[in-house]
């Protein structure tokens, strides 16, 4: 087992097309401790007076927060099988607020043999909704992850 323990998926267990998904509900200790995490304490996520004149109406969780919550998922579908998170880009098309269902699936789109590592590259794209069927995230990742033996 390389000497790693956990429960993820190997590289060799791998096929284009598995997907794999996770929900968390956003609530407003997410905004504000992530305000704080990150140092952006921008009055969209931590003035609720502001926020009512914004076009979004109510405080926001940071874009950067709904990029961690969809990373989350790839951590821990690979837990103890990564070697590294290579890559991880997002679009963002809609705002989360406190209460809402952030769901992520992720697909595995391609995978990338690295004998020389004992690994191989997991190309992912990723979609976050809210409300089942809104969009607020689209994204791609990279991970590098161990083979079996």
């Amino acid at each position: 087992m390389n000497g790693l323990i956990g429960s993820g998926k190997w590289f060799d267990e791998l096929h284009a097309g598995d997907t794999f998904a996770s929900a968390l509900t956003v609530t407003e200790t997410h905004i504000v401790v992530g305000a704080g995490l990150i140092g952006d304490t921008n009055p969209h996520h931590m003035n609720a007076e502001y926020a009512k004149t914004s076009r979004f109406g109510t405080p926001i969780l940071h874009g950067m927060l709904t990029s961690s919550i969809m990373g989350a998922a790839v951590g821990m579908y690979f837990h103890g099988t990564a070697i590294a998170y290579l890559e991880h880009r997002v679009r963002f098309l809609a705002p989360v607020r406190a209460g809402d269902t952030l769901a992520t699936t992720w697909t595995i789109a391609e995978l990338l043999d690295k004998p020389q590592h004992q690994a191989g590259v997991v190309v992912l794209t990723g979609t976050a909704k809210i409300h089942g069927d809104v969009v607020v995230a689209e994204a791609e990742a990279r991970m590098l992850v161990s083979r079996r033996g």
